[in-house]
């Protein structure tokens, strides 16, 4: 495996391995703390980051390798004009491995057609966002012990949200998986993946309002819902309520149910719900750590 730009270069059985290194490595790390001795990885982030950049850096780190890159757009030769293929090109000279982070849908592929390294798209534009994807199915994983059999909530942003699209398109190969879709009309899932998702024969219903189905869930993922999205300001006053999670609401779950939010949050999260056991948000953002370790190793093909 060279390149990772969606989530579907990956087959299940791929993700599966994935998985079970990223558990050998959560349960023993010090076996793993020179696997990457002498390699680089070169993290290319057009647009601010922290958690995804972060996680790629302490990864790497983690496994013993170095790490090397910039952080945004302005601080790298494209505020210059430099092209996204001149750039990848450019910093294969000088790592092992690439993750690259963009804002324009597109830019991972186009840099990955133009190096002969690994590269990993860590996110473009509103479009995919893989090794988000990794984190997500380790955290159900780990904390449901199952991918299949699930009934997973996506809630808040679902027309811009990159890794709402991403894990949708995962979790549709395996077996037993019912969405449920809450967002207002304005943010509902663009008709893309909901034409792929019927193309699949997906077991999906639509909601505006969390309240009435949260109870269902066996997974609840929050995104957030940002005013800016909708022409009336009456609508969003009218409804941004009913996409702010709170112990109210938790009330109404699943006592098994997981909360997961691909950070960072606003306020569509109650602070009151982080002392909730349910709440995985924050060891989900430790997992990413540990799926970016797997698949670095998977990717330069290190035992």
């Amino acid at each position: 495996m060279k390149k990772l730009i969606s989530p579907l270069d990956l087959t299940t059985q791929e993700i599966d391995q994935i998985l079970d290194l990223a558990d050998h490595i959560i349960d023993n790390p010090k076996a793993f703390a020179h696997k990457c001795d002498g390699k680089i990885l070169a993290t290319l982030f057009f647009e601010p980051s922290t958690r995804t950049r972060l996680s790629f850096e302490s990864a790497m780190l983690s496994l013993g390798g170095q790490v090397l890159g910039f952080s945004s757009a302005d601080s790298c030769s494209a505020s210059k004009g430099e092209s996204v293929a001149d750039t990848a090109r450019m910093a294969e000279g000088y790592a092992d491995i690439i993750a690259m982070r963009h804002p324009k849908e597109g830019a991972a592929a186009v840099a990955a057609a133009n190096v002969d390294c690994p590269l990993v798209n860590a996110g473009d534009g509103g479009h995919l966002h893989p090794t988000q994807t990794l984190t997500d199915l380790l955290t159900i994983h780990r904390l449901h012990g199952r991918l299949n059999n699930l009934t997973v909530g996506f809630c808040g942003d679902l027309k811009f949200g990159r890794t709402v699209h991403s894990l949708i398109r995962a979790m549709m190969r395996y077996t037993g998986i019912k969405f449920i879709l809450v967002s207002p009309q304005e943010l509902q899932l663009p008709d893309y993946i909901l034409d792929e998702m019927k193309a699949n024969g997906a077991d999906f219903q639509v909601a505006e309002r969390l309240e009435e189905v949260i109870g269902e869930m066996d997974i609840l993922y929050m995104t957030r819902v940002q005013k800016e999205r909708f022409f009336n300001e009456e609508d969003y006053i009218r409804l941004r309520d009913s996409y702010i999670l709170d112990p109210e609401k938790m009330a109404l779950a699943k006592s098994d149910m997981i909360v997961m939010h691909p950070l960072p949050r606003v306020n569509e999260i109650s602070v009151a719900v982080d002392k909730d056991p349910r709440a995985a948000y924050f060891r989900q953002a430790k997992f990413g750590r540990y799926a970016r370790m797997a698949l670095i190793m998977k990717m330069l093909e290190v035992d």
